[in-house]
Parts: structure tokens; C-alpha cells; sequence
């Protein structure tokens, strides 16, 4: 049984700062409309295209927390 209080488990979560939603690698349409939860279709593969032109790598940060 754990004496640990619940406060204290807060204290130890990885800060935002250190938490990354890629490995470096390039930014692929099909992993853009997985982490926005659609259906991969060529419309939402389109859609993300447009998404990674605009707003490159960030396209999928954005969408993952």
C-alpha cells in the first residue's frame, strides 16, 4: 500500500517542456489525419497536404497534445 499522497504524484509528471509528439522524422498526410481522428480517405489526405504546406512539421503538434 502506497503513503505516498496524491499532490505528490503531480510533482513528479514530466513537465510540458520535456513531452514530444514526433521523433524528428518527416510529417507524413496519413499521420496528420490519424492524430485529427479521420478516416483516411483522399479527401482527408488532401486536406492534410494542405495542412503540412501551411503549417509544416506544427501541423501535427498541433493536434496531439
Amino acid at each position: 500500500m502506497s503513503t505516498a499522497r496524491p499532490d505528490e504524484d503531480a510533482e513528479r509528471a514530466t513537465p510540458d517542456a520535456l513531452l514530444h509528439t514526433r521523433t524528428g522524422t518527416e510529417v507524413a498526410p496519413e499521420d496528420v489525419v490519424l492524430a485529427a481522428g479521420r478516416d483516411v480517405t483522399p479527401a482527408s489526405l488532401e486536406w492534410a497536404r494542405r495542412k503540412i504546406e501551411t503549417e509544416g512539421a506544427a501541423a501535427l503538434d498541433k493536434l496531439l497534445p
